[in-house]
């Protein structure tokens, strides 16, 4: 990304500005309602890849799955992880989704772990590039946030109507605007200049 930074300056600034738009963004605009609650309480974890190769972002996308699920959840309850190097192209990330469900079948995690899915080009099917409710999961990095299944429901069942936040989230970004949603400032600090490396088969 940049050869004046060192590798945990990166990192630093990758979570940096993830933990920003989680705030201002997913937080502050009440785009996931459950989001406040476990943020406060120290319990959100951002981990960064440096994976240079698909084969190696699946190691480490295991290997979070494997570190979220061995910890309590009152000390980790969800984890956002944040990809350094690959999947700049939104067509790459959601084809690789594919790969996070199978990682989710190999550990056994399936009704256990969900992953959700974030992406600085984040497009919805059947929408326009620019369309503003295209940002409700538009984040800094392609990022995959990992959610356990039983701390979504818990908070499904606090919430009043959990089947309208889709909607909500989309009149809410209507109402904002692009130039609101740009003023927010919860974009990369770091610049994205395609990726490092691709795998090559």
């Amino acid at each position: 990304m940049t050869s004046e930074l060192s590798m945990t300056a990166i990192n630093d600034r990758m979570v940096q500005d993830t933990l920003r738009w989680l705030e201002r963004a997913v937080i502050g605009l009440n785009l996931c309602p459950f989001a406040k609650s476990v943020h406060v309480k120290g319990q959100v974890h951002c981990a960064v890849s440096q994976a240079a190769t698909e084969d190696e972002l699946r190691g480490d996308l295991l290997q979070e799955l494997q570190n979220l699920v061995a910890l309590d959840p009152e000390v980790r309850d969800t984890t956002l992880l944040i990809v350094q190097n690959l999947l700049q192209d939104f067509d790459d990330y959601n084809d690789y989704l594919n790969v996070a469900d199978e990682c989710l079948i190999e550990l056994e995690l399936e009704g256990e772990i969900q992953i959700a899915s974030f992406h600085p080009q984040y497009r919805f099917a059947g929408t326009d590039e620019n369309d503003i409710t295209n940002y409700t999961n538009r984040s800094p990095y392609p990022t995959f946030h990992l959610i356990r299944e039983a701390s979504m429901d818990r908070a499904v069942a606090a919430f009043p109507d959990a089947e309208a936040i889709f909607e909500v989230n989309m009149t809410t970004l209507n109402e904002l605007g692009l130039e609101a949603w740009k003023a927010l400032d919860v974009g990369a600090s770091l610049p994205q200049n395609g990726e490092h490396e691709k795998k090559s088969s």
